[in-house]
């Protein structure tokens, strides 16, 4: 979407974006210590703050489901260190970019949330509870993470909500607006002389990618199936279907 002027029309105001959320692993209890052979050593009467709050912290395991944020998963579970230590503790399972947060991934998350709230993520229910949630995981569809993975998941999605567009529609316009780099921005442009640079694999201004969004897909332009869906439902309210644009839109 490197064109002049392009979507200017939207009327939706910009939104704060949520990105990405925190958490680590685990945590070490630093509690005091008696000598092995002093049978009179004092006990401290409170162990220190920072024992007492480690203590505190706990590990759970969670998965992730569409539209998390790493951001969100750390408010939910309060973790420390935030969604900054939560990708660090959890790098090779989410990879380099933290917006990128895929369905089904399962992160180690240190949470001081005790009772219902943290154990749903790390507590077996019953043995009915899990084979009903392996029956949902495998109908579950999933799609490779590269850009084919992509407008699949794209498609399928547009589908659902009568979205028009084909594959080669699709890739067509992904190559020439960021060559499929969905971190890709327009940092030259009138968009972004205007502030609003386009981003993403199908370029979007953020007023675009806001008034089009599509609900359950995550909320980050940068989210390359969100900016697919979001795009092709603006070029089916403005030309008809992603077929039809051949150049800047």
């Amino acid at each position: 979407m490197a064109a002049r002027g392009k979507h200017r029309r939207t009327r939706t105001s910009p939104l704060t974006r949520g990105v990405i959320a925190a958490g680590t692993g685990t945590a070490a209890l630093a509690l005091p210590l008696l000598g092995a052979t002093t049978a009179s050593a004092a006990q401290p009467a409170k162990a220190p703050a920072a024992a007492q709050a480690a203590s505190q912290v706990r590990s759970v395991t969670y998965t992730t489901v569409k539209g998390d944020t790493l951001y969100g998963i750390a408010e939910r579970y309060d973790t420390p260190g935030g969604w900054r230590q939560l990708h660090k503790d959890n790098r090779k399972a989410l990879g380099d970019n933290p917006r990128l947060i895929h369905e089904g991934v399962e992160l180690k998350v240190r949470t001081t949330k005790a009772g219902k709230t943290a154990d749903k993520a790390s507590t077996p229910t019953k043995k009915s509870s899990q084979s009903v949630a392996r029956v949902i995981q495998a109908s579950v569809k999933t799609y490779p993470n590269n850009l084919d993975g992509w407008i699949r998941q794209a498609m399928d999605i547009m589908a659902q909500n009568g979205i028009p567009g084909s594959y080669e529609g699709i890739h067509r316009n992904v190559m020439r607006e960021s060559s499929g780099n969905p971190l890709a921005v327009n940092n030259w442009d009138s968009n972004a002389a205007a502030g609003t640079p386009s981003k993403g694999l199908l370029q979007t201004i953020d007023p675009t990618f806001q008034a089009y969004h599509v609900a359950g897909t995550a909320f980050d332009p940068y989210d390359p199936v969100a900016n697919i869906v979001a795009a092709c439902n603006y070029a089916a309210d403005r030309y008809g279907s992603i077929d039809n644009v051949w150049g800047a839109y």
